[in-house]
């Protein structure tokens, strides 16, 4: 199992490799994140269960975060994983990253105070600084036979299986980074889904939710 990096000034980042045919990479994409977004969504919410190929995986009831799945992976599907894009012998890789962010109070200086909501000076501003980054890479397969669907078939289950097993694994082994909930925001972890991203680059700031 990959461990997270141990740079200080970066936060960990956990690596998830998953492997389908063009019919039911959605699913499985949407099953991973839904099942990291599980053990990382602090709001309430109503729990539910998503069936993806033969495994039942946990999922969120949450109308704007089922939203904003169904679209970056509709997204990442017709950019980068259509067949369109499909090399002959398969192995189309796509990537996307699901990315938790804190806010904290960014302190002013004597040399030059941050500026608040409104225009007014303030002693501090809240910056979104990132805690945790999972990051999905997406292996497409093309299946030519039926014997070879059966086989990508058996890799999709286990590959699905390894993946879900090992975000369990992960979220009750690293605990000590999760940062303190210090707000009453509703959902107290910005996050934010991203295509593609560089692995050292966590994007921009915008669109977080």
């Amino acid at each position: 199992m990959q461990s997270p990096k141990t740079d200080p000034r970066k936060p960990p980042e956990y690596i998830l490799e998953v492997f389908a045919d063009p019919n039911s990479v959605k699913d499985i994409v949407k099953g991973i994140l839904h099942t990291i977004f599980f053990h990382r969504y602090f709001p309430s919410i109503r729990p539910a269960t998503i069936d993806v190929l033969t495994l039942s995986l946990p999922a969120i009831s949450d109308v704007e975060l089922e939203t904003l799945i169904d679209s970056r992976v509709n997204t990442l599907i017709r950019q980068h994983l259509s067949s369109s894009s499909n090399s002959p012998n398969g192995g189309v890789r796509g990537r996307i990253a699901v990315e938790f962010f804190e806010k904290r109070r960014r302190k002013g200086s004597a040399a030059g105070r941050w500026f608040g909501v409104g225009g007014g000076i303030s002693g501090g501003i809240e910056e979104e600084v990132c805690w945790e980054v999972w990051t999905v890479d997406v292996t497409i397969a093309t299946p030519r036979t039926e014997s070879d669907r059966a086989k990508v078939r058996r890799a999709m289950e286990k590959m699905l299986q390894k993946a879900a097993v090992k975000i369990v694994t992960i979220v009750n082994r690293d605990k000590d980074h999760i940062p303190p909930i210090t707000t009453s925001d509703a959902n107290p972890f910005p996050y934010q889904i991203v295509l593609n991203p560089k692995m050292d680059n966590w994007g921009n700031k915008l669109g977080l939710y």
